[in-house]
């Protein structure tokens, strides 16, 4: 019997030979290498994480240059915007050229016929004048609705726009572009002054092109 084996037991508990048994302690090394892992692992999402603050707040370096020069193509010139404004004061009609119906929508009479005659004096055509259709008539709430034909957009209801403030502008299907509707509303006073609308008229008519300083340089 081996000096290993305690007094008493035999068998299957003898202990042969003169050395105990090496015990390896392989939970340590699994929880280090456990550990090891889970370190790298957050220090590298650490990293990203600073990556991407650096980038929210820098507005990303590298797109920046390319970003300017897309933005800069797509910006139209100050001197493409001034032509492009003088082709379209062009194409205005004076109010000699527009012929203006006048329709009452309010409950107050009388209000077509003196805005028709006001409207004569500053140089429009003037049309019908009446009260409105049934479908305006009592329903235009604001100062009053500007109809035209959809060529009108750009020409005889924007010079009409000038004589009203706070008219709505709506287009139907009429042919005629030069023959509009001016709906008198609930909330119509009168025409705008004839000095501020003579104003108005000048700045569509003859449009400032943009200030130097507020070119861009590319």
């Amino acid at each position: 019997m081996s000096m290993l084996t305690p007094p008493g037991m035999g068998g299957q508990y003898r202990i042969t030979g003169d050395k105990y048994p090496r015990m390896r302690r392989r939970s340590g090394r699994r929880r280090f290498a456990f550990v090891s892992v889970a370190s790298v692992t957050v220090l590298g999402l650490i990293g990203w994480g600073s990556l991407q603050l650096i980038d929210i707040y820098t507005g990303g370096s590298k797109a920046t240059a390319a970003d300017t020069k897309a933005d800069c193509a797509s910006k139209v010139t100050p001197a493409a915007q001034a032509s492009a404004a003088a082709a379209l004061a062009a194409a205005l009609p004076k109010p000699g050229q527009i012929t203006v119906n006048v329709f009452n929508a309010t409950p107050r009479s009388g209000l077509a016929k003196q805005t028709a005659d006001e409207l004569k004096k500053r140089g429009f055509k003037i049309g019908d004048v009446g009260n409105a259709t049934a479908a305006y008539d009592k329903k235009v709430a604001g100062a009053g609705i500007l109809l035209g034909a959809k060529g009108a957009e750009q020409a005889a209801l924007p010079v009409l726009n000038t004589q009203l403030s706070g008219a709505q502008l709506k287009t139907d299907g009429r042919a005629k572009p030069a023959t509009v509707d001016l709906i008198i509303g609930t909330a119509f006073k009168a025409l705008t002054a004839k000095a501020d609308a003579d104003k108005a008229l000048t700045v569509l008519s003859r449009p400032e092109p943009a200030p130097a300083s507020a070119k861009k340089h590319c």
